[in-house]
């Protein structure tokens, strides 16, 4: 996750970065109003071209992390699934098992006589 935020980072700085330079040179280079409009529009131009191609990759990029996501979870919901199965099945052993044993008699209880008196005193 801390890549995507490094990325994001970069991505800003290096659109700031590109932007201060742009405006710097023109504030700075000796040309004509129309030599400066048409170094504004390519500039302009080489940054929306640099913005769609980080775009792009950054849509592509979230895209294959999403399909692996997505055949991680396949993949994880098939071994649940299996593992639930495999539960079940011992649980039916077990099930059946505990009906096949014969029922076992209960054992009466048999209660003494209270006198009163305490096993101490005896």
């Amino acid at each position: 996750m801390a890549d995507h935020d490094d990325f994001g980072t970069f991505l800003v700085g290096f659109i700031v970065g590109g932007l201060t330079g742009a405006i710097v040179s023109l504030l700075f280079a000796p040309q004509t109003g129309e030599q400066t409009r048409t170094l504004i529009k390519d500039k302009a131009i080489e940054l929306y071209d640099i913005a769609s191609d980080s775009v792009e990759d950054t849509m592509t990029q979230a895209q294959d992390a999403a399909n692996d996501a997505v055949k991680r979870a396949e993949v994880l919901l098939k071994q649940a699934q299996a593992k639930a199965n495999e539960v079940q099945e011992q649980g039916k052993i077990l099930l059946d098992k505990q009906k096949a044993k014969p029922a076992e008699p209960k054992a009466r209880k048999t209660a003494k006589p209270s006198t009163g008196e305490s096993e101490a005193e005896s």
